[in-house]
């Protein structure tokens, strides 16, 4: 299955945990996993607290100051995204989350967040729940 969102902003991390676990509820797989994978080389997506949403500004600060968004990267001579290609990279593309009485796993504080680098763009993340064998 398909999960599409899209992005509003050049780069924001987006609360998607409430549209999985309704697709996890609605699987009605009791044990297993939901693996996430997100087929686009400039987004990703992560998982980590949601209960301050400075956390969310603080992780885009970050990134910024690793991977500067112009460094005379030769890509953005093209498509002027490298940055955005460079951070898909450092915090990848795809999650795989246990399932356990038909909900997700998920830590107190942890949500998962869809990563935009070079919006706004529609994502569309591709979803598999498989159950465990009993």
């Amino acid at each position: 299955m398909e999960l599409s969102i899209q992005s509003t902003n050049n780069q924001e991390l987006i609360d998607i945990t409430k549209e999985i676990e309704t697709l996890i509820l609605n699987s009605k797989i009791k044990e297993g996993i939901c693996h996430l994978y997100l087929p686009h080389a400039t987004a990703a997506l992560t998982i980590n607290e949601n209960a301050d949403p400075n956390i969310k500004t603080d992780l885009l600060k970050s990134l910024n100051k690793m991977v500067p968004l112009h460094d005379n990267y030769l890509h953005d001579s093209i498509d002027n995204n490298a940055a955005a290609h460079i951070k898909s990279t450092l915090v990848g593309v795809s999650l795989t989350i246990p399932i356990s009485s038909n909900t997700l796993q998920l830590g107190t504080w942890q949500d998962i967040f869809l990563c935009e680098f070079d919006g706004p763009r529609n994502r569309n993340i591709i979803i598999n729940i498989i159950q465990n064998k009993q």
